[in-house]
């Protein structure tokens, strides 16, 4: 790392949190809730009865975890290519090909793979040009 004391800004990391949010709402909501409740068996009622606060709450807090550690990993000032490929290439080839690892001995669908570390990758690409944009 070029400038050890590098500190990313909160709010870019807050804003790249939010939009995994925002994107994980149209992911795992109109486009694919019902494929994606079929391919982990998961009913609506069992959804509805875990806690919401607390799924939230967490989730937002790894996301959170997720955008500052990706801020740090791509540097102060990243180019817009930067961003994006290395957000792509995170998603994909890290959290998707882990993903894709504990799927293949968990025996799941090639299906839900693709909808979960497709989510990932389109969420780390977002982190990186949110990142790469800021100010």
């Amino acid at each position: 790392m070029e400038n050890s004391s590098f500190t990313p800004s909160l709010v870019a990391v807050l804003v790249a949190a939010v939009s995994a949010f925002a994107l994980g709402g149209l992911w795992y909501g109109p486009l694919f809730a019902k494929r994606w409740r079929r391919l982990v068996g998961l009913t609506e009622a069992q959804l509805a009865a875990a806690s919401p606060a607390r799924t939230i709450g967490l989730s937002f807090v790894l996301a959170v975890v997720q955008a500052w550690v990706f801020a740090m990993f791509l540097g102060p000032q990243p180019s817009l290519a930067l961003g994006l490929g290395a957000g792509a290439s995170a998603g994909l080839c890290w959290v998707g090909a882990a993903f894709g690892i504990n799927d293949l001995f968990e025996r799941r669908p090639l299906a839900l793979w693709a909808i979960n570390a497709g989510y990932h990758t389109l969420s780390f690409t977002i982190y990186g040009l949110i990142l790469a944009l800021w100010p």
